[in-house]
């Protein structure tokens, strides 16, 4: 390690430890939503003109891939719930259009059974309608956790439900509530923070925003609070997914966090994952996500202590469960209808079965006939189910659950793109400014841009960008990279030049490098090194060797091992995952305003410490740099 590093970057995070934690905004007064049990009265009315038919249906979640194969199962197994998973797109395409046209279809054919219950249908619109083509992607969590900013998150959640909503959809599987203690994991970047105060407070505004005062409104989404409980303190698996490739430098096929075994007590699962589920709760979510990993070797689809006791009878949550992505699979391997049985005595309320809903409902059919299942768990998953279609007002008879084509009209719309622009700035992290480096001038002679990231929307938007695991390269949603923002905000007389690989560099004023991650999600984005790439260094090194001021942007989905780099920097910025508004990086680089970004994950010196969280004893949390740093100019 350089002797730089463990001089004055010691001294900066003594210095940053104790006087630079920013504590987080105060969150706004929200009315007490309506209890989901106050819809009862009408629920049992409903219920109990119910077959068991009708009843599994509600309980059965299809994904649309493979539900619109055979689009009359919709009236044959009374279907309840149809999402689209991470790539599951209309065959016409990604357009506004294709999705709207795609969900009217099958919410006209879930409206010709008998009882005429509306389909609920789900997606992951986990930083804006990522799916849609021209929707705004805003900020991944891990930026927004840097903005401690539980308002902004609110009016992001809120443009987001109204973007959702232009299709027709009307729940999303967010916000993640996750607290990961570990960087090495994929997910890192879709959690908050590793400070489960953090998460609680802004996963509360999230749920405010998606769901808005009242879910009957017809801009509100229902939101989905996951993945209950524990997801982000998993251990390291002996060994990772077949046929899964490395995601970067160091990665290695064997090493895997995701979809582990979180291994600690009820005291330490309580203390440190369940606060923002408990805070979830308190803004009246409809929904929440158990998780496919395991608490101390038991699966949370599995399991009625977090399921029933702790998150039902103990928390209060009155709405439904809904497993993740073929979760109840894992139960019981080999075994399914035994797997069945298992997760729904447990508690869980409506299992996503995207291709196996046939054998699902035919099996849950067979063990309430088998007394094996309880008809009185069937009607409470009913309940919990049919309580958020009142309250979303899907049940009532005199409104149109068609979706509603005037909001295309403002969907992607300036107004949106401004907001997400006013994320990214806020969620800037200034590490290094050595000599006033920044703010630049726009009046500089020559600026040099260079990175690999530099001139990519889809290294800026990450994962979960129209494709699961996101793509390099231009993402046809539409948006600004870091160098075209930089190209727009400089004087005519500027000479902004750009190579990927920093070669060029000599004679300009500064050299801005923009290195980092390539895009990535959950498995794939496992890595046991967080070293750097070779390109991304040799970039550094290229415009360093021209003899100008260096000024680093990283795009990445968590800290990164950077301890070659930074010594080159005469400015460090990191920005995560800021998405398609590329000009908020260009705002704070120009100094239009200043970096207020704090970090909410603890930034390692080196491999060897991972994994590095707050919850270490302090003789053991040593960072490079702590949670709560964050220079300004």
């Amino acid at each position: 390690m350089k002797r730089w590093i463990t001089s004055s970057i010691a001294v900066a995070c003594v210095v940053a430890f104790a006087i630079l934690l920013s504590p987080i905004e105060d969150a706004p007064a929200a009315a007490a939503p309506k209890r989901l049990s106050s819809y009862d009265p009408q629920v049992k009315q409903l219920l109990a003109q119910m077959t068991l038919d009708e009843k599994i249906g509600q309980m059965t979640q299809p994904d649309q891939e493979f539900l619109m194969k055979a689009p009359e199962d919709i009236q044959k197994y009374f279907i309840g719930s149809v999402l689209s998973g991470g790539n599951s797109d209309p065959k016409e395409g990604n357009s506004l259009e294709a999705w709207t046209n795609l969900y009217d279809r099958i919410q006209t054919e879930a409206m010709k059974t008998r009882l005429g219950i509306p389909i609920l249908y789900g997606v992951d619109a986990v930083h804006g309608h990522n799916n849609v083509l021209g929707a705004v992607i805003f900020p991944h969590n891990i930026n927004l956790g840097c903005t401690r900013d539980p308002a902004l998150v609110e009016k992001i959640a809120r443009i987001t439900a109204r973007e959702v909503r232009a299709t027709g959809i009307q729940w999303t599987f967010a916000p993640c509530v996750t607290v990961p203690q570990d960087i090495r994991w994929g997910r890192t970047y879709e959690g908050f923070s590793e400070d489960p105060q953090i998460v609680a407070t802004l996963g509360e505004a999230a749920v405010r925003g998606f769901q808005g005062l009242d879910l009957s409104s017809p801009l509100s989404i229902l939101a989905c609070a996951k993945h209950y409980v524990g997801d982000g303190g998993t251990s390291p698996a002996a060994s990772g997914p077949e046929g899964v490739a490395p995601a970067g430098p160091g990665a290695s096929a064997r090493f895997r966090l995701d979809q582990g075994d979180t291994r600690v007590d009820e005291a330490t699962l309580r203390r440190i994952h369940l606060p923002g589920y408990v805070a979830a709760i308190r803004a009246g979510v409809g929904s929440i996500m158990p998780s496919y990993s395991s608490w101390n070797g038991v699966k949370c689809s599995a399991s009625r202590r977090l399921l029933t006791e702790i998150l039902k009878q103990e928390l209060g949550f009155e709405g439904f469960l809904i497993s993740d992505y073929n979760a109840i699979d894992q139960i019981k391997p080999g075994d399914y209808k035994g797997s069945i049985e298992i997760s729904i005595n447990a508690g869980m309320d409506m299992a996503m079965v995207p291709s196996n809903y046939r054998n699902y409902f035919r099996y849950l059919k067979e063990l309430v006939e088998e007394g094996k299942v309880p008809m009185s768990r069937i009607d409470d998953a009913v309940t919990r189910i049919l309580r958020v279609k009142f309250a979303m007002g899907l049940m009532d008879k005199n409104r149109s659950q068609l979706a509603d084509r005037k909001l295309h009209q403002s969907f992607g719309s300036p107004e949106h793109r401004a907001l997400a622009r006013e994320a990214v700035r806020k969620s800037l992290v200034l590490l290094k400014n050595d000599r006033k480096t920044l703010p630049l001038s726009r009046q500089a002679p020559r600026i040099h841009v260079a990175g690999k990231s530099a001139d990519d929307l889809g290294n800026q938007c990450g994962g979960w960008t129209i494709q699961w695991q996101g793509r390099s390269g231009p993402v046809t949603t539409g948006g600004t990279t870091i160098l075209a923002a930089i190209r727009s905000a400089v004087s005519p007389k500027t000479q902004v030049t750009y190579s990927q690989d920093g070669t060029g560099a000599e004679g300009a004023a500064v050299g801005v490098v923009v290195i980092g991650e390539r895009p990535y999600a959950e498995g794939v984005g496992d890595r046991a090194d967080l070293s750097l790439g070779k390109e991304d260094l040799e970039a550094v090194a290229n415009v360093k060797k021209a003899g100008i001021p260096v000024v680093v942007i990283l795009i990445s989905g968590r800290p990164m091992i950077i301890n070659e780099v930074l010594p080159q920097a005469d400015a460090f910025l990191a920005a995560f995952l800021p998405g398609t508004e590329g000009g908020g990086v260009a705002d704070v680089l120009f100094g239009s305003y200043k970096p207020t970004g704090k970090l909410s994950f603890s930034w390692p010196r080196s491999n060897d410490q991972l994994p590095l969280n707050i919850h270490l004893p302090k003789d053991r949390y040593n960072p490079l740099f702590p949670v709560g740093y964050g220079l300004s100019y």
